[in-house]
């Protein structure tokens, strides 16, 4: 059974998501601000966090800012800040989804389904440990081997890097990186492809990413 943690400040919201996801068979918890959230889940196991951006103590962008180095387990954000802006800042912040109020309950139950089938198919596909051209990625925990270096990524750097690793010598495109970062055809603003790849350059080297100019990056051997 998927344990949820669901925190949002809005009792009547709270206990309706809740009551959902419980008559799904989801072993549900719920906290009303981001403090608790973020407590909740530095201290025990979560299969997925529903997370509001609008809390008292603690804003739900600033949970995700603390999570996004700290653990793997997916996010879905729920907020009434529904433009293009928001979105992207939450799904460049770590989150995996992002619903707009108002929602539908079968809409946030199809979504959760999604994103916990797509967390197990990827775990029982992906290998131990891979091998890519002088780099070993490590899928139990998220981190990079390089010239003898262990570097840890995020969960968003590592899907980059594993789809430019599944197209050896080929290019891919800004808004096919997108698309597999959150799996959605709403990839809003390109750019933010830019930055994870950026923060991968600083972490493994600036030429283990090469920038093919107006078509996208192809990942290439680090030099020894």
């Amino acid at each position: 059974m998927s344990r949820i943690l669901v925190a949002d400040d809005d009792a009547s919201v709270l206990d309706t998501i809740a009551y959902a996801l419980g008559r799904e068979g989801f072993e549900v918890e719920a906290v009303e601000n981001g403090e608790a959230a973020l407590a909740a889940v530095r201290e025990a196991r979560y299969d997925l966090l529903i997370l509001n951006v609008m809390m008292p103590k603690l804003f739900g962008t600033d949970v995700l800012r603390e999570l996004q180095h700290e653990t793997g387990t997916p996010i879905v954000v729920v907020s009434a800040r529904g433009s293009g802006a928001d979105r992207i800042e939450g799904l460049e912040l770590g989150a995996d989804d992002y619903i707009t109020k108002p929602f539908s309950l079968q809409e946030v139950v199809s979504r959760v389904r999604a994103i916990l089938r797509r967390q197990e198919l990827e775990h029982r596909q992906s290998p131990p440990v891979r091998h890519v051209d002088g780099l070993d990625m490590d899928y139990e925990d998220g981190a990079v081997v390089s010239a003898g270096r262990r570097i840890q990524l995020t969960r968003f750097e590592f899907r980059v890097l594993g789809l430019l690793a599944d197209h050896p010598g080929e290019v891919v495109g800004r808004r096919e990186i997108l698309e597999q970062l959150w799996h959605s055809d709403f990839v809003g603003d390109e750019r933010a492809a830019d930055i994870h790849v950026s923060n991968l350059r600083r972490k493994l080297g600036p030429e283990t990413i090469e920038t093919i100019r107006g078509e996208g990056y192809r990942l290439r051997a680090p030099s020894s």
